[in-house]
């Protein structure tokens, strides 16, 4: 049975909300227009941090183009003035992606679709990263705005998110989302018009570039 991750992080939401308490949550953000409704939804919810860490954005210009968006639109969008989030930026190393998704062994990956193995493990490496850093500055919560994306696998996102979870002791909690749902994808379509944001049409990496345009 298809497990309904909105319902899920809806539950979440409603228990904190009874308990009156706003937890602290890692965002991983892959760009402005993604995480733009995720703040709106959460802003309330959570005391928030953005997690910036994409080595698999090619070519470096595009990186740049992307964290240069984010760091805008944080300036002038209400959500992200009224609850002061911060951007954590990571460092920019294109082979820590290449050699999380085993490219140079596996080459078939290059030719894959979105959503299949290469993504699972582009998903997973960049959610340990935020996990990592949630852990060693003891946030509550650590999530992905990468479900909002009708071109990613929210069930993989959600397993992998879990599964490291699940490895560490007293650590942060995943936050499951399928923030799609609820028209979330389209109310970031709305913000990125209000906003004039820059959309990219490829998701991020080389091979998605050449094999999945999206938008």
């Amino acid at each position: 049975m298809k497990v309904n991750y909105q319902n899920k992080l809806d539950s979440i939401l409603l228990e904190n909300s009874k308990a009156c308490i706003k937890p602290s949550l890692l965002l991983h953000a892959c760009c402005g227009p993604c995480s733009s409704y995720v703040l709106e939804y959460l802003c309330n919810h959570f005391d928030i941090t953005v997690f910036y860490y994409n080595p698999n954005i090619h070519p470096s210009e595009e990186y740049e183009r992307r964290l240069k968006e984010l760091k805008d639109l944080y300036l002038k969008f209400p959500p992200a003035v009224e609850n002061q989030i911060k951007v954590i930026e990571c460092n920019y190393d294109p082979q820590e992606f290449y050699s999380a998704i085993n490219i140079q062994k596996e080459s078939e990956l290059a030719k894959e679709k979105e959503k299949g193995e290469r993504c699972r493990r582009c998903y997973k490496f960049r959610l340990e990263k935020a996990f990592e850093y949630a852990a060693a500055n003891k946030f509550d919560y650590f999530c992905t705005t990468l479900s909002i994306s009708p071109f990613k696998d929210a069930e993989k996102i959600n397993i992998e998110g879990q599964l490291i979870s699940e490895k560490g002791i007293n650590g942060p909690k995943w936050l499951p989302s399928d923030f799609k749902k609820k028209g979330g994808f389209k109310r970031s379509l709305e913000i990125s018009t209000e906003y004039n944001l820059y959309r990219q049409q490829y998701c991020g990496c080389v091979y998605s570039m050449h094999n999945d345009f999206m938008l």
